[in-house]
């Protein structure tokens, strides 16, 4: 299925190294062929690129390795189509607005038998179950705070309420962010990477080619990566468990809880390996 990255800093940092490796997976080191895309935040708004070609071969992305975007919350898609069409309209990140602020979205998946009940104030573009979820959850939020616009930690406890139920109809890992914090969900595979002072060296899985943090960071300077796999081969991941939802803040985790049961966790695996996400 699809793959996952995000990034969440202390400092507006790029994600250019990271990148680099991740959109090898779309139709070079993987088979991920179906679309990318990936936005950057600068407070309020987002910068959002994406493209129907393989992230691998595709031009635009070619010109992001080399762009070096600063941003605190960052989020990238890689996609091999389940629900809908190879077309731009079905390309993640899905973005929309919500108490003045973007809020951007990427799901790695495939839910069966969705269907919400959505009043229309969110409505999907394209024909993806993903575009649906990330509609239902805008709505669960406008339907729980109203006009008032929440804390990060009422967000996260209503995310905590929200993602629980869409885990009954399939595998549901997302990152969500309005660019003030990143949320990640997870349902089989997400993993980060805490990278602060003193920063160490890297290099990439996907590709040949390495870094050495600690030439282009200072003290104070703290990034955190998430990925549906590791990127790197020389780095402590860290893996989220079946059903935890996390938020970063300033490149580190702040908020972090279990929302599923271990009865709820051994049903989403067995979902998971009868739709091959394997």
């Amino acid at each position: 299925m699809c793959q996952l990255l995000g990034m969440n800093c202390a400092t507006p940092t790029d994600i250019t190294f990271s990148f680099s490796g991740f959109a090898e997976r779309g139709g070079g080191t993987d088979h991920h062929g179906d679309g990318w895309g990936i936005g950057f935040f600068e407070d309020r708004a987002c910068r959002l690129f994406i493209d129907h070609q393989p992230a691998a071969h595709s031009p635009l992305a070619q010109m992001l390795k080399h762009y070096p975007i600063h941003s605190r919350n960052v989020i990238a898609h890689i996609r091999k189509a389940t629900f809908g069409d190879t077309r731009l309209e079905n390309c993640h990140p899905f973005l929309r607005e919500l108490w003045g602020r973007h809020w951007l979205f990427a799901h790695n998946g495939h839910l069966e038998n969705y269907a919400p009940a959505l009043t229309g104030m969110y409505q999907p573009v394209g024909s993806t179950d993903s575009e649906l979820a990330f509609c239902a959850l805008l709505e669960g939020l406008r339907n729980r705070f109203g006009t008032h616009t929440p804390s990060i930690e009422d967000v996260f406890d209503a995310l905590a309420e929200l993602a629980p139920p869409v885990c009954a109809h399939g595998t549901f890992n997302f990152l969500l962010s309005n660019g003030q914090a990143l949320f990640v969900y997870a349902t089989t595979r997400l993993q980060y990477v805490v990278r602060e002072w003193p920063f160490g060296k890297a290099r990439l899985v996907d590709t040949e080619m390495d870094i050495d943090f600690s030439r282009h960071t200072k003290p104070g300077d703290r990034v955190a990566v998430i990925a549906t796999e590791p990127l790197t081969c020389d780095e402590d991941w860290t893996a989220l468990a079946c059903g935890e939802l996390v938020c970063f803040r300033n490149g580190e985790p702040v908020l972090r809880r279990l929302t599923l049961s271990a009865e709820q966790q051994a049903g989403v695996r067995a979902r998971a390996i009868t739709a091959a996400d394997l």
